[in-house]
């Protein structure tokens, strides 16, 4: 059995990389895609995992598969396309490392993934994981939602991430939608304060998050927010961690590394997150921050993953950055 399974998309950011002699912009090959980089964090910090998608049968492609492979996290696959290339994204970076997309996936092979293409043990987990990009388009999109009810079926705990894209949607109505039709089936889910605002039209932190707990029947809402850290919302008990005073370069996989560092936790705990005390759900948000604010030091989404001891280093001599903002 796999501690932690995800479904989605596996990719290659292109992430600026100076320029050439002539002048011209250089971009890095960098592996991602979000659900790939939740389980290779996890992977990082001692985790079996296991990735379910489909990717061009390329170059790239390929190369994905072995940069699994190499990180130890299991993909009997992931399937191979010979009709749709693997998808790219090209990430342009701020100077605060806040970065935008450009993506090529017109279609992409992650959006073709079929049912019959997953294999019945890559199911076999305690906890599943997805993102909103795997529900974009079809097949991936029953798909993705076949495995879902099957997740809940055999109650295992599904962690979701909605991780908009608004390039990727063929509507914002569409999107909003579709991202809010999947909480249906998750019990954790980590978005952003901007991902807040977009699904229920407002800032106000704790009641969109009572909000969305109380409808979707979920244990935890995590709302992060750069630099200011992580709001949470538990069983009514709600608290803003802060986050570690880095030197951010590229926040691509940030995101993907706290929930890395959420599940992480949540596995090490042999009880609900909903029994979780205070100490308990800061501690274990404080760790998350520390796994996502290391992911922001490097380039890329995949090589970005900090390990285990990296992440103790952190949580012992760093400096926390606390902000009256929120």
């Amino acid at each position: 059995m796999f501690e932690v399974v995800a479904l989605g998309e596996l990719l290659i950011d292109f992430t600026p990389a100076g320029c050439s002699s002539s002048g011209e912009n250089l971009f890095e090959e960098n592996p991602g895609g979000a659900p790939a980089n939740v389980v290779t964090a996890l992977a990082r910090l001692g985790r079996r995992t296991g990735f379910i998608g489909k990717v061009g049968n390329d170059q790239f492609g390929y190369y994905l598969r072995s940069v699994l492979e190499k990180h130890n996290v299991c993909t009997n696959g992931p399937a191979l396309d010979s009709e749709a290339n693997t998808t790219l994204a090209f990430v342009h970076l701020a100077e605060n490392g806040e970065r935008s997309f450009s993506f090529y996936r017109n279609p992409g092979a992650d959006t073709r993934l079929t049912i019959d293409e997953i294999k019945p043990e890559m199911l076999d987990t305690r906890i599943f994981h997805f993102g909103s990009l795997s529900l974009t388009d079809e097949p991936t999109r029953s798909t993705t939602l076949a495995v879902l009810r099957k997740m809940k079926e055999q109650n295992v705990l599904v962690s979701y991430d909605p991780n908009f894209r608004p390039p990727l949607w063929s509507s914002l109505s569409q999107a909003r939608k579709l991202m809010l039709q999947a909480m249906h089936y998750a019990d954790i889910v980590k978005l952003t304060d901007d991902e807040l605002l977009f699904v229920l039209g407002t800032n106000d932190l704790a009641r969109g998050s009572a909000e969305l707990a109380i409808e979707f029947d979920l244990s935890a809402v995590l709302v992060t927010l750069g630099e200011r850290g992580c709001f949470y919302y538990v069983q009514g008990q709600t608290g803003v961690v802060p986050a570690f005073s880095v030197e951010a370069v590229d926040t691509t996989g940030s995101g993907d590394a706290f929930v890395a560092g959420i599940l992480h936790k949540v596995l090490e705990h042999d009880f609900p997150i909903t029994q979780w005390n205070r100490v308990e759900m800061e501690e274990s948000v404080l760790f998350a921050n520390a796994v996502g604010g290391l992911a922001s030091t490097k380039k890329g989404g995949i090589p970005a993953m900090p390990s285990l001891d990296e992440v103790n280093q952190l949580l012992q001599t760093g400096r926390l950055r606390f902000s009256d903002e929120v």
